[in-house]
């Protein structure tokens, strides 16, 4: 496979033509923000923390860095005032759903973003959709999916599959950038079965 040869931040870095920036950054040692990333799984651009300015023969254009290809003469910023601003808004309007979450206040830290700025909408989930990819890519059991649309969208693990699936499993957990309390609490709720469910659980 050819090599590319692009620049990140004032620096030429070499790639090969199936990566991305984001790929091709990390190679590099440089830092680009992500939630919803994992190397296990595909590309998702889901949480767009990774954005950043391409610039490819003079025309700029701000893109999510975990979903675009990397290119010849391609010049890539990950930092500026512009990129800035837009990962302070993305930190915000995530703060509202998972105020407490480590990993996002250490973001907000760095990007200056306050948590308070929007209305609380305490959900714990970002829909960074990691545990649903895990499960559908990673375990191909499909337990955990996506429900609802827009603002009312959020997951639920699903009672015929978590049952028999999730209890021995939950490697979905440590994925999720709030902590796991929404997975956590998803699944307590999934967990109200009829004692069928019960029943199936191992004894402690």
């Amino acid at each position: 496979m050819s090599e590319i040869i692009l620049q990140i931040d004032g620096k030429d870095v070499a790639a090969s033509e199936d990566m991305t920036i984001l790929d091709a950054a990390k190679k590099a040692g440089i830092s680009i923000p992500t939630l919803c990333y994992h190397e296990e799984l595909e590309a998702y651009g889901g949480c767009r923390l990774c954005t950043v300015e391409a610039d490819l023969r003079g025309r700029t254009n701000i893109v999510a860095a975990c979903l675009y290809p990397v290119q010849k003469d391609l010049v890539v910023r990950t930092r500026s005032e512009k990129i800035d601003r837009i990962r302070k808004m993305i930190l915000e309007l995530l703060l509202a759903h998972a105020p407490d979450a480590f990993d996002l206040q250490e973001l907000a830290k760095e990007y200056g973003a306050n948590k308070d700025r929007f209305e609380k909408d305490a959900s714990f989930c970002i829909h960074c959709g990691l545990c649903v990819r895990y499960c559908a890519e990673v375990k191909k059991k499909h337990a955990i999916t996506f429900v609802d649309k827009g603002k009312t969208r959020e997951i639920s693990f699903i009672p015929e599959i978590s049952a028999k699936e999730c209890w021995d499993c939950k490697e979905c957990f440590p994925l999720c950038p709030t902590e796991a309390l929404q997975a956590a609490f998803v699944l307590a709720r999934a967990f109200t079965f009829p004692s069928s469910f019960l029943e199936s659980a191992p004894a402690k």
